[in-house]
């Protein structure tokens, strides 16, 4: 299968998803059909809020559910194509995000309904540049 991962390479992602919301359970059956070993939890409110925070996800880029990947924070619906470029480029920074919910990226809908979206490299300093871009369909 071109771009799924093999056992032995598959990552490790724990996921932090909103009490109740479906689409974040949505991005974790997609993780796991494209290979990655993924575990959850879920928590709501103040404390979803209060992990984020902690992992330095700046609320401007605030999703539904919040990943942790080799050192990196992953925020929203990020696509695994770029989950796999982030580790293999390892760039100095705090994570990935897309922020909101766009229709059509993993999880919220059939990609062939896409809105435009942008995938977000969050440096450290909570700043932030286009990691990959996706059009509408």
């Amino acid at each position: 299968m071109p771009g799924r991962l093999l056992a032995q390479e598959a990552p490790s992602i724990h996921v932090v998803e909103g009490s109740g919301c479906d689409c974040c359970a949505e991005w974790t059956a997609y993780l796991r059909r494209e290979g990655f070993r993924v575990t959850t939890e879920k928590r709501a409110g103040a404390d979803l809020s209060r992990h984020k925070a902690e992992l330095g996800v700046p609320e401007a880029y605030q999703s539904c559910h919040t990943g942790q990947l080799a050192g990196y924070f992953v925020e929203g619906h990020v696509p695994a194509a770029d989950l796999r470029r982030l580790l293999r480029e390892r760039p100095d920074a705090a994570g990935l995000a897309v922020p909101g919910m766009p229709w059509g990226s993993p999880g919220m809908g059939p990609e062939s309904e896409r809105e435009a979206y942008d995938v977000l490299l969050v440096g450290k300093d909570g700043r932030s540049q286009v990691f990959s871009s996706y059009p509408a369909a």
